[in-house]
């Protein structure tokens, strides 16, 4: 049915049935080891992430399913060791536990082809131009790989699952120990890990920015833009606990 055919009614019933299960997508990282997520409900979760939008429709992703035991404690050591580093380091980052992934019942890799991005406008002749023609192209890649994470998230969701995002994946040093493993090709990145299943606890709604704070009518509204001594001050006293507290426990 197209939208023009349908009522206004009809029209805000199907938004806030979506809004339902887009508020109902909580981060988890517990789950019940022995849960078992049906073969049907990950081709579900990836048929959702198979319709996102993407720039010149190039559909750059690819998903890898891991259900080998095996394997989840291996990746789930593997991210263990990079919150060690980071401690390490001393990033002063609050740095989650990842122990979580290594029994969660679902667990998908996401992939991209960054090959792709010569589907978008770029001169390839190495000119400054195509420099900023390039760098946007990979902008449009990673906007349209994050469109089908999301919709692979929601599905997730709707399907009753508690989710969990991971995006800590990206270093090269976890990529060459893990795609000759998986048989990943060298011109494919894994950038994400979804890891699902029934919630081990409760899960508890994060903090959201307020409508008002982030929409803006005609023209950017200069009153939600911090100040750089503003966001860092965010970042020191505020962010660790919009990352990891309910939201009616920030402050």
């Amino acid at each position: 049915m197209q939208a023009n055919e349908l009522s206004e009614q009809e029209r805000r019933q199907r938004c806030e049935a979506l809004l339902d299960i887009m508020r109902a997508r909580m981060t988890n990282r517990a789950f019940v080891a022995d849960a078992v997520v049906p073969d049907e409900h990950y081709e579900m979760i990836i048929e959702a992430a198979r319709h996102a939008p993407s720039g010149a429709n190039a559909q750059p992703w690819h998903y890898i399913v891991i259900k080998d035991a095996a394997m989840k404690q291996r990746l789930g050591e593997r991210f263990v060791e990079e919150q060690r580093a980071r401690a390490r380091l001393k990033m002063k980052f609050p740095t989650p536990s990842y122990e979580g992934m290594k029994t969660a019942p679902g667990l998908i890799l996401v992939g991209v082809d960054f090959r792709y991005t010569r589907a978008f406008p770029v001169l390839n002749d190495g000119s400054e131009l195509d420099r900023m023609y390039q760098r946007n192209a990979e902008r449009i890649l990673l906007q349209s790989v994050a469109a089908s994470v999301m919709s692979a998230h929601l599905a997730a969701a709707a399907l009753g699952y508690a989710v969990w995002w991971v995006t800590a994946i990206g270093q090269d040093a976890i990529q060459r120990e893990f795609k000759p493993l998986l048989g990943v090709p060298d011109d494919i990145a894994i950038i994400d890990v979804m890891c699902f299943g029934p919630p081990l606890k409760a899960s508890y709604k994060r903090w959201k920015r307020e409508l008002g704070e982030i929409l803006s009518w005609d023209r950017f509204n200069a009153a939600n833009h911090p100040s750089d001594d503003e966001l860092d001050e965010w970042i020191r006293k505020r962010r660790h606990k919009a990352m990891y507290r309910d939201a009616s426990n920030v402050d």
